[in-house]
């Protein structure tokens, strides 16, 4: 068996995003979103562990044996960092392994919408990327942070799990904090960022109450707040945010929210129509004094009306997102079709704009 940096160089030259390791299989690569097994012999136990050995400390190796789980990133100098999860299944170690470039792409490299731009500039408040696992959220958050860093002085502090991308100082101080390392919880960092002195603060995961409570308040305080949700749109996310607490607390969150929400930036991936890669669909809802009255009233429920009339403001609908990709040629239909939340909406819109929607199987 390779070793584990051959592998990832494999990984990296087949521009595959995860690399899957699995006792009884060989490995698997996930190109373009296609998961393809490599020509290789099943891994054995002992594979296994040569394969995950290097990618853990003693520490780390410890952890795992404790808590059967670890989140991890590993490097190869002059490649690229990976996001590692080690696990157990069926009584053996798995793995899986996700590239992270040491180039952090900008907003326009990854075609994110321009008021991204006005967003990640913002003075205060609070700013979510949601979408699936695997849809780019890390890599948009990290573009934002890297436009505050070439165009304004302050001090960011990011809280992740684990460190993804790496950013170097440019006109921004930046403290990048992992979980399990640097500090024990999202919470527990939150809880001391206040004494740091932060502009900014980047919340890898909202994952409890307490962590959303305390990401609320930060941006009460006047700090800008970037954090992600695994949520498809924004009024699901609102409804997500509002539900983690106690029913007699919910509406004072939702004031709290009306109030510190500036945006949410929804975004999902599919396969590019012509050549290798992926593209982004986003959907972008700015907190307007209108959408305010709606997350205070709990009429979330509307807020897809207000994306779709809020054009001035920056704002789009992930369906016209898709229908744009279309126009541009840049995804095939029954791709973005398979992506839309009005399937039959969508369709009357391309007809409309004088797509072929005629696909087998649709």
């Amino acid at each position: 068996m390779l070793h584990i940096d051959e592998l990832l160089h494999l990984l990296v030259e087949r521009e595959a995003s995860d690399l899957h390791l699995r006792v009884g299989e060989p490995p698997v690569m996930r190109i373009h979103g296609n998961l393809i097994r490599l020509e290789m012999p099943p891994i054995l136990d002992v594979d296994m562990y040569d394969l995950i050995h290097p990618v853990m400390n003693t520490e780390k190796e410890v952890k795992f044996q404790q808590t059967l789980e670890l989140d991890t990133s590993y490097s190869v100098p002059g490649l690229a960092r990976f996001r590692v999860n080690i696990f157990r299944q069926q009584g053996h170690i798995g793995a899986v392994m996700r590239v992270i470039p040491f180039n952090i792409k900008t907003i326009d490299d990854l075609g994110m919408p321009q008021i991204t731009k006005e967003i990640a500039v913002l003075p205060r408040g609070l700013v979510l990327v949601t979408g699936p696992t695997g849809s780019g959220k890390s890599t948009s958050l990290a573009a934002m942070i890297d436009l505050i860093n070439e165009t304004r002085p302050g001090h960011v502090v990011t809280i992740e799990d684990p460190i993804e991308y790496v950013h170097r100082d440019k006109q921004c101080a930046i403290n990048q904090r992992e979980v399990g390392t640097d500090t024990h919880s999202f919470a527990a960092a939150l809880k001391h960022v206040m004494r740091q002195n932060p502009d900014v603060i980047l919340v890898g995961e909202m994952r409890d109450l307490e962590t959303i409570q305390l990401a609320i308040t930060a941006a009460e305080t006047g700090h800008l707040v970037f954090a992600t949700l695994h949520t498809t749109d924004a009024s699901q996310t609102i409804d997500r945010i509002i539900d983690v607490f106690e029913p007699d607390a919910q509406q004072q969150v939702r004031m709290q929210l009306a109030t510190v929400l500036q945006a949410v930036v929804s975004q999902t991936l599919l396969v590019k129509k012509v050549g290798a890669g992926r593209v982004a669909a986003f959907e972008v809802m700015i907190c307007t004094s209108a959408i305010r009255t709606l997350i205070r009233e709990g009429k979330t429920h509307q807020i897809p009306t207000d994306i779709q009339t809020g054009h001035q403001y920056g704002m789009q609908t992930l369906d016209n997102s898709l229908l744009d990709l279309v126009r541009r040629d840049l995804v095939h239909y029954e791709d973005a079709y398979a992506k839309t939340s009005s399937p039959l909406e969508f369709q009357i819109r391309a007809e409309r704009a004088g797509i072929n929607t005629d696909v087998a199987g649709l």
